[in-house]
């Protein structure tokens, strides 16, 4: 629905449609600021940086002259509608504006060590190899510290896998050990059973002989009385 309050560029509707198009313009403009900064190993674009920052500066005057013109809208529900949408410009406005004051923050990061670069060369005062040198004697250091912590990394893995060997063949050694004292505990209870178990056989015999004997005396003794 497009109102009619109006202040000098035209109707609120269409200062709208112009902050978007020109947030859309300005978002695109700060992605290809950034992809030349990480493609291009940090190159810089002035132009199209200054034209980010001209877009930028626009969408806040156009946000300024919409929050007037909101206020001004009759019906509460069309003015509290106007004022989120308002609001909404003004806050990705400024999030643009974050973004770009960190993409400039970076660029002067990377010319102020490049600049410290030139000076330390040029202190060097044309002594490049003796600088070259320095800088060749850093990185043999910082390749034989990355040697040696490998070789002591590989050292340790080493260990550790002969430690785990041994562990396991004592486990082994323990597994065998008791299974033996099994097998000898068995042998020896079989041993013992067996033993007992001919003592019972033999006591048995014994039982029945006696048996027999008594049995015998009995009926000897029965006859001899019925005679």
């Amino acid at each position: 629905m497009a109102l009619s309050v109006e202040l000098g560029g035209g109707t609120l509707s269409e200062i709208y449609q112009s902050a978007k198009k020109v947030l859309l313009r300005t978002r695109d403009g700060l992605e290809r600021l950034e992809r030349l900064e990480h493609a291009g190993g940090g190159i810089d674009s002035p132009d199209l940086s200054t034209s980010v920052k001209r877009d930028i500066s626009q969408i806040q005057s156009l946000c300024a002259e919409m929050d007037r013109l909101w206020r001004s809208v009759g019906a509460k529900s069309q003015r509290d509608l106007w004022k989120r949408k308002v609001e909404q410009i003004a806050e990705e406005a400024q999030s643009l504006k974050d973004s770009l004051d960190r993409y400039d923050a970076r660029n002067q990061k990377r010319a102020t060590e490049a600049r410290e670069r030139a000076e330390l060369l040029g202190r060097a005062n044309g002594d490049g190899a003796h600088v070259m040198r320095i800088f060749d004697e850093e990185a043999q250091a910082r390749d034989s510290v990355r040697n040696s912590a490998r070789m002591l990394e590989e050292t340790n893995a080493t260990g550790e896998a002969i430690l785990r060997k041994y562990a396991e063949q004592r486990e082994f050694l323990k597994r065998a050990q008791r299974k033996a004292l099994d097998v000898l505990n068995t042998v020896g209870l079989s041993n013992s059973v067996l033993k007992l178990i001919e003592r019972r056989n033999r006591v048995d015999q014994w039982i029945k002989y006696a048996g027999m004997i008594l049995t015998v005396v009995v009926l000897f003794l029965i006859w001899r009385w019925r005679r």
